[in-house]
């Protein structure tokens, strides 16, 4: 490591920076949580990308949630700069105690770089260029690889604040959940959600399975919630399963919120879907959660501290670190085998959080 000032006993302001996608704004939780409970006065501040702060909005632990410019709409444009420049000038106005960079790129590294702290900390990361070492007054060596994205996040603030050895579960308080048609899923039937769109092909299950999946699932269960995001192709295919399959079949439509989704798993009898930000949101709200992987690293993103099935490529196992067969490969016997066991255990209230 660099120079390592003492770390200050009582810290008012900590900031956490991560500019990544929306589920791995969620995966930081377990760090914020810890941090609080370590020092509950103190203000925990969060830097996420635009539109990332929404499924932040179930951890009461934060105090502050700031975001910048989103790189993939903004294009690292002109027009991104100048939205980055206030934040930056924020930034350099607010003493924090502490400022964690857990992004590994220069961008993240340029609002640390603005923050006024004594203590400005990172990870010793194959993209940490020599020069912006002298910048960094703690740098954790500690080997990352081959770990969950929540410990890569956890490693460095639980060595430089002493945090507990293990970090906890994925958080979305159930106080910060909001109804999504009350009257109807607020009732004891069960029902279970699926999330099978993302923005990422090779994430995606052909839609065929997805059709073959549904009448199974409805001999399960007596209701299905479809989730998606607001993307017109994602609400079209949703609306069009719903019109196939009958009024056992509702879609979100694109206007349920994290607040609301949440809500919805909470009370789900399982979820079951492919790698994205909704999936990390089942296991943050402890629902039982199948989850379809391709070519995504297992190791680092399975679901999180979750009772939880991984259902990948014919001739893959959780154990292989990685996995360039098509998700066409998955077989559908296995993702509906998944769904039994899971709708099984709920039944009988057997559940229990998978501690991987």
């Amino acid at each position: 490591m660099v120079v390592q000032p003492p770390a200050t006993a009582t810290p008012r302001r900590i900031l956490f920076i991560k500019l990544r996608h929306i589920g791995d704004s969620l995966l930081l939780t377990p760090t914020i949580v810890a941090t609080k409970q370590k020092f509950p006065q103190a203000e925990i501040w969060v830097l996420v990308r635009e539109s990332c702060d929404g499924i932040l909005a179930g951890c009461p632990e934060i105090d502050h949630i700031l975001t910048t410019a989103n790189p993939d709409t903004a294009k690292r444009s002109k027009h991104g700069i100048l939205v980055d420049l206030p934040l930056a000038l924020l930034l350099r106005r607010t003493r924090f105690d502490h400022v964690f960079e857990l992004t590994d790129n220069d961008r993240a590294r340029f609002f640390a770089l603005a923050a006024r702290t004594p203590n400005r900390c990172t990870n010793s990361h194959r993209t940490l260029k020599f020069f912006w070492k002298p910048f960094f007054h703690r740098i954790c060596t500690t080997k990352r690889y081959q770990k969950h994205q929540v410990v890569r996040d956890y490693t460095c603030p639980k060595e430089i604040l002493d945090l507990p050895e293990e970090p906890g579960p994925l958080r979305f308080d159930d106080s910060r959940c909001i109804p999504w048609q009350e009257n109807e899923y607020a009732s004891s039937d069960p029902f279970a959600v699926l999330h099978m769109h993302t923005r990422w092909e090779r994430k995606s299950w052909p839609m065929d399975r997805w059709e073959a999946l549904i009448p199974q699932l409805l001999e399960l269960v007596p209701r299905l919630v479809i989730s998606c995001g607001p993307d017109p192709a994602e609400t079209a295919s949703a609306n069009r399963l719903c019109e196939r399959f009958g009024p056992r079949v509702k879609t979100t439509a694109g206007t349920a919120n994290w607040c609301q989704l949440a809500w919805l798993l909470r009370r789900a009898r399982f979820f079951v879907g492919v790698d994205t930000a909704a999936m990390h949101l089942a296991a943050a709200c402890q629902c039982p959660t199948i989850a379809l992987f391709g070519p995504s690293p297992v190791f680092e993103y399975h679901p999180w501290k979750v009772r939880h099935w991984m259902v990948r490529p014919s001739n893959q196992t959780s154990d292989d670190l990685a996995c360039h067969a098509p998700m066409r490969d998955i077989p559908l016997s296995a993702v509906l085998n998944a769904c039994r066991e899971a709708n099984a255990l709920q039944s009988t209230h057997q559940v229990e959080p998978n501690r991987q």
